[in-house]
């Protein structure tokens, strides 16, 4: 065992309700190593929750407690830490902020290589090495309490009603550059923002979630988003609430938004890691329509004047696509069963291909779209507007969407100029969202379908649990939100010809 070193108090460490404990001298100590080390009880210790102290609430030099797990601020003579350590006789304590060990009520430093794995936990590193190896690592990593667990592939706590965020962070957790990009903390801690600017909350949490999620060697296999959602509902003005209920697509919309404006990301094409992942351009065609019950003659007439020609509207981006569901039956069939619907993927995804023609009523005009895809992304988010809002409740489209797992080509729907761009339009299924119960404020749970690369095997996730699923059973759910990624390798002539033969 390494020696312990003694250091008596700063003025700057030792904070009791404002105040600051004077210092007592200059005078140190022989080092001795530290007798307690024994006492610390690693399955109690969990670093998810807001850094503050459990009796003054003060997120000010705060400590935790290595035998309890508990918070306390200040480790002088009468803080909080103090007094628990004393009256409790638990003495070893880590400073939050500064990453530094202390032995209570005597207040040394302690020096021990083998306190470096609680270090870890409590600030997870990756190097560039370590992530490149991410997707094509296949081990299993273990937990203090024995549980297994894939790096990545671990749960995240529901604190009441916070599913539909849960889901998303998971399923944005995969999308490699972005990974990639929030693992190394130096990534965006660069970034220049205006004093007091709270969106910047936002991209430190979000890396830190990341890095615990991928984390090798946690100490528990699933992990607390609470500063996380935290952060989300202070930045959103409690728009997005852990204690209610909420909508996956309304929350990705705003959290990718939210994220780009925060990392200095521009109208600029690639100005962020966001758009450089998700944004897409499309054109979009547009004509107004003549009232219904005007005659042929006045609408012949309506239809020369400028505002009813069709209107183009170039370079148009997009983060993600809304495809549109046909609408459920009305009528149960010979069993007073409800009739579930299918709709392949291809059909919803027509609505792209600068063809298809769609109505658009608003209370006061009617409008025709045409939208033609002009430029694919790495990673395309589909959207499948499930939910219709009506005059007094909302109602659930339970269609059932028949898509493939891998191989999509998106291709199909660009015109043969747009399509020469590009050099592949290739695209796998990397997470799948469903929305299971009814439709509503407040009701309803979500879940997350991920395929894990390292072993390609796909899990699903929902809140705490997690288990393995076959692929085909990912089809036969409500699909709410797809992201899907772009193949890296084109297969040469051989590759195919070889494939056939065989």
């Amino acid at each position: 065992m390494e020696v312990a070193k003694v250091e008596l108090e700063s003025d700057e460490d030792d904070d009791l309700e404002g105040g600051v404990i004077p210092r007592r001298g200059n005078q140190t100590k022989a080092s001795r190593s530290c007798p307690y080390l024994d006492t610390i009880n690693r399955p109690f210790l969990d670093f998810d929750f807001e850094k503050l102290c459990s009796v003054s609430l003060s997120r000010i030099n705060v400590y935790a407690c290595l035998v309890c797990g508990k918070y306390f601020q200040g480790r002088g003579q009468g803080t909080h830490a103090y007094t628990h350590s004393v009256a409790e006789g638990h003495h070893v304590y880590l400073n939050l902020h500064t990453l530094k060990f202390y032995c209570l009520p005597d207040n040394y430093e302690i020096i021990d290589s083998s306190l470096d794995d609680i270090k870890y936990v409590l600030q997870p590193t990756f190097t560039k090495d370590h992530i490149s190896k991410l997707d094509a690592n296949e081990k299993r990593s273990r937990a203090i309490d024995g549980s297994v667990y894939l790096p990545g592939i671990v749960g995240l706590n529901n604190i009441k009603a916070n599913d539909y965020c849960n889901v998303v962070l998971q399923a944005l957790s995969h999308v490699a550059p972005l990974r990639n990009y929030f693992l190394q903390e130096e990534s965006y801690m660069g970034i220049k923002r205006p004093p007091g600017d709270l969106m910047f909350l936002l991209v430190q949490r979000f890396g830190e979630l990341l890095r615990k999620l991928w984390n090798p060697r946690n100490f528990k296999a699933h992990v607390s988003p609470h500063e996380m959602l935290q952060a989300v509902v202070l930045c959103s003005k409690k728009r997005f609430q852990i204690t209610k209920q909420g909508d996956a697509v309304n929350f990705l919309s705003w959290f990718l938004n939210a994220l780009h404006t925060a990392l200095g990301g521009t109208k600029k094409r690639n100005s962020s890691i966001i758009y450089k992942s998700f944004q897409g351009s499309m054109k979009v065609h547009s004509r107004k329509v003549p009232p219904i019950d005007l005659e042929q003659k006045e609408k012949d007439k309506l239809l020369l004047m400028h505002e009813y020609q069709v209107e183009t509207c170039e370079e148009v981006p997009w983060l993600f696509l809304t495809a549109d569901l046909p609408p459920p039956p009305v009528f149960k069939d010979e069993l007073k069963e409800n009739i579930i619907p299918q709709v392949s993927f291809w059909t919803l995804l027509s609505k792209f291909n600068g063809v298809t023609e769609k109505e658009y009523c608003t209370y006061k005009e009617n409008y025709i779209k045409r939208f033609e895809i002009t430029r694919l992304p790495p990673y395309i988010i589909m959207c499948c507007k499930r939910f219709q809002k009506n005059t007094f409740f909302t109602e659930k489209n339970p269609t059932i969407i028949n898509f493939p797992i891998r191989g999509i080509d998106f291709g199909d729907i660009l015109t043969e100029e747009v399509k020469a761009k590009h050099s592949n339009t290739t695209y796998d299924l990397l997470a799948n969202i469903v929305h299971d119960g009814q439709a509503g404020h407040g009701k309803g749970t979500f879940r997350v379908h991920i395929l894990h690369k390292g072993t390609g095997k796909w899990y699903e996730m929902q809140d705490l649990h997690v288990k393995d699923i076959l692929p085909q059973m990912i089809t036969l759910t409500e699909a709410y939100i797809q992201i899907f990624e772009l193949r890296r390798e084109k297969p040469t002539k051989t590759a195919e010809v070889v494939k056939m033969e065989s």
